[in-house]
């Protein structure tokens, strides 16, 4: 399924609004899972810093690796994942089946859009 120009642009800008915030619920995850402040310190850093260096080597548009499609979405259910288990652990499970939802009908639109504009035999 091909989308239309203006909500191919639309749903690639939501795509990048998701991967921010999934970067900073994590942060804000690490934040709260340790009570020494330099404890947390490091996990607010690790936890989106592990999460952005997978993403970057595997998922992102210009990744290192070109890996099969299938890894791609599997590296992208783990972030994302990630980001909805954090809002579970940190009290929000409204948000966290909203930022769920939101990032599963995101990429089963980008990964349709992109199988559509791939030209057969490629």
């Amino acid at each position: 399924m091909k989308l239309p120009a203006p909500l191919h642009v639309c749903n690639e800008g939501l795509a990048f609004l998701l991967e921010l915030a999934a970067l900073a619920v994590l942060a804000w995850w690490g934040w709260e899972a340790a009570e020494n402040v330099a404890l947390r310190l490091l996990c607010a850093v690790a936890a989106p810093a592990l999460a952005a260096v997978v993403w970057g080597l595997f998922a992102a548009p210009r990744a290192r690796f070109r890996v099969p499609l299938g890894v791609v979405l599997l590296v992208k259910a783990l972030v994302f994942g990630a980001a909805a288990a954090a809002l579970l652990a940190l009290g929000r499970p409204v948000w966290a089946t909203a930022f769920g939802l939101v990032a599963l009908v995101n990429t089963a639109l980008a990964t349709a859009d992109r199988r559509a504009r791939v030209p057969r035999g490629v």
